[in-house]
């Protein structure tokens, strides 16, 4: 277990802002133009997590660069109308980063579209590190982007959270000695997420609060 919580590093979709709407219709709406029928939701809820590029690789390697684009553009176009924070985020948010708890985000999105996201919600103030798909070579489920928020942040690995809504997230920071959290509102559902073994589980986000100090919040 963790000793002494200094930094709490989070996935972004799914996890701080339901993006979940947003990513399903988006890849929706442009594979439906491509492949008509081919795709339903279900189908698509896979897709949720990895990165774009990995992704558009399994559905036609001829494409990727033109699905990747159209991707882009329409999700960029719906992103804020469509895109709002989990409940208790920024009040949770607010509180780590006021009592000295370092955050960082660690996401497999375009770094462009974390900060639209974070000052969307009003919560950027609160962290000081994004890691982001322009700042590595190898997104999760590698652990570089955990290790490179760590090293950002001045942090060791035991004294650290990694909180995700998917098993990247999970795996990564197994792999990087960090704990991991898995909430319980991750559209693929917490028994999918128990099945890698995070170290915790929570159905609140102020529930981050009662881990990291050991008290209720």
């Amino acid at each position: 277990m963790t000793q002494h919580i200094q930094a709490i590093l989070f996935d972004l979709d799914g996890t701080l802002i339901d993006t979940n709407e947003l990513i399903i219709q988006t890849f929706q709406t442009v594979l439906d133009e491509r492949f008509p029928g081919k795709y339903s939701r279900e189908t698509i809820l896979p897709f949720l997590g990895p990165p774009l590029y990995e992704t558009f690789q399994q559905v036609d390697p001829t494409q990727v660069d033109e699905l990747i684009a159209a991707y882009r553009k329409w999700n960029v176009e719906n992103h804020d109308a469509m895109v709002q924070a989990f409940p208790g985020v920024a009040e949770t948010l607010a509180e780590l980063h006021g009592r000295g708890i370092k955050l960082a985000i660690v996401s497999t999105k375009r770094n462009e579209m974390i900060e639209r996201a974070l000052k969307l919600m009003n919560v950027r103030q609160n962290f000081a590190a994004v890691i982001g798909l322009d700042d590595v070579k190898n997104a999760k489920p590698d652990p570089e982007p955990v290790q490179l928020a760590l090293s950002k942040l001045g942090v060791e690995p035991g004294h650290a959270l990694m909180v995700g809504d998917n098993f990247h997230d999970i795996v990564a920071a197994r792999a990087a000695g960090v704990d991991s959290v898995a909430v319980a509102w991750s559209i693929k559902g917490l028994d999918y997420l128990m099945a890698f073994e995070p170290v915790y589980a929570i159905h609140d986000m102020s529930e981050l609060v009662t881990i990291t100090f050991g008290e209720e919040s």
